[in-house]
């Protein structure tokens, strides 16, 4: 949620995915799903995820005359781009899975409708930590509707969304939430936006926009200084693809390290020992 934080208690892209790929297991080994898959689906389904979040998205999703999702590019990362441009060998189910992660998708298996769910159970209740330690949020603004079904924590609440999803599915053919859970988990996600999100982006939004910007436009008429792999994707698919793979593929710190060895002057001596 917060860009490049300082501190290693944030969440990060990385302990998100591990967040999913747990709750997900947990979800798929009480339902007697396969775990494997689940797990598989959960540590793809945000390769494609750019720096600087959502906001880095929409900014290289404006910048790329072909449009950039995330979701379209962690599938893209896997069927092209992994072992040097070969791509990853992986069966449809989890492919499937990957593509179809977000709210708006539609996963053929209910072992990717599992990673969807704890998708949203994780990055919910670890934003809300993240917000509480950054000052953003108190607490006590919690709404109280939605605490007193979910939990006071944010252990309480994972816990009870996942035994939610496992009693309301026991059985079945699907994998959701409860009507009551379900609606207390989206009420704290509209607070999140409101509270949170919006501020947040906000924040970040203009100085993210600036350099993404940079580097895309720097990269599109220095094809050259690209990385191998991408230089070989730039006579394939296109520089501007090239470039949206590179850019998308970096995480907050070695997107700024790209900016800062661009654009910044360095220091320098005159006696030639700086």
């Amino acid at each position: 949620m917060f860009f490049s934080p300082d501190g290693d208690h944030y969440i990060t892209r990385l302990t998100h995915t591990f967040d999913v790929a747990q709750i997900s297991r947990s979800i798929a080994r009480s339902l007697a799903l396969n775990e494997d898959l689940s797990e598989a689906i959960a540590l793809g389904h945000d390769l494609g995820h750019t720096p600087c979040g959502h906001v880095g998205e929409r900014v290289l999703n404006a910048l790329c005359p072909t449009g950039f999702k995330h979701n379209v590019q962690s599938l893209r990362v896997v069927d092209v781009l992994e072992k040097d441009g070969k791509g990853l060998n992986l069966t449809y189910e989890v492919r499937d899975g990957i593509l179809q992660h977000k709210s708006s998708g539609s996963p053929q298996t209910l072992e990717g409708v599992a990673v969807s769910l704890a998708d949203k159970i994780a990055y919910i209740n670890h934003d809300i930590e993240d917000a509480i330690r950054a000052g953003v949020i108190a607490e006590k603004d919690l709404p109280k509707d939605s605490i007193d079904v979910l939990g006071r924590n944010t252990k309480e609440r994972i816990n009870t969304a996942i035994c939610d999803v496992v009693e309301n599915s026991q059985g079945k053919n699907f994998v959701a939430m409860s009507k009551t859970v379900e609606k207390a988990s989206k009420d704290l996600r509209s607070f999140m936006f409101e509270a949170v999100y919006k501020k947040v982006n906000k924040n970040i939004q203009d100085k993210a926009e600036r350099m993404l910007t940079q580097m895309y436009n720097y990269f599109i008429k220095n094809k050259d200084k690209l990385p191998a792999l991408y230089l070989t994707v730039a006579d394939t698919d296109g520089v501007e693809r090239a470039v949206c793979d590179y850019i998308s593929s970096m995480t907050d710190r070695y997107a700024i390290s790209v900016f800062e060895e661009l654009f910044i002057p360095k220091n320098f001596s005159l006696d030639g020992r700086g």
